[in-house]
């Protein structure tokens, strides 16, 4: 097994994209519309839209990706980076892929010139595994979330 490598989302990934998202939404037990998923992979191949994608492939294949956005902050006058979606294929777990995908992000963030550098995201309290990662390389914040019913 060769080394994971993290590069740019490409329009020939799709297939491969597609099955990891559902992989995805499947481990959140959520269902989207396909024309949510369709305006999401536009999006994220767009250079206009403010998403980004970043994938994850060895051996020739697509094991993860990582799906991020820059936004406005009231607390800043540089943009912050939300990461919005991260998912590596239960086969390839362990293995450092999502490690390696933060970490690109955490690198864009830094080499954005208008950006503060500033990377967040969310887990649910149940996806202990994710956060046995994310409590190595990031820090847990104080703050609760609401939802509007």
């Amino acid at each position: 097994m060769t080394d994971v490598t993290i590069r740019d989302l490409r329009p020939s990934d799709k297939a491969e994209w597609l099955a990891l998202w559902r992989g995805y939404l499947e481990f959140y037990k959520q269902e989207l519309p396909g024309e949510v998923t369709e305006t999401l992979f536009d999006r994220l191949l767009s250079e206009t839209k403010g998403h980004d994608g970043l994938v994850a492939e060895q051996d020739g294949r697509l094991v993860g990706f990582v799906h991020y956005l820059f936004h406005a902050s009231t607390w800043s006058t540089q943009a912050t980076c939300y990461l919005e979606d991260l998912y590596v294929s239960e086969l390839a777990r362990g293995g450092g892929a999502g490690r390696k995908l933060i970490e690109a992000v955490y690198a864009a963030a830094d080499a954005k010139p208008d950006a503060s550098g500033k990377v967040y995201w969310h887990t649910h309290h149940y996806n202990e595994r994710a956060r046995l990662l994310y409590d190595r390389i990031g820090v847990l914040s104080d703050f609760v979330r609401y939802d509007r019913p």
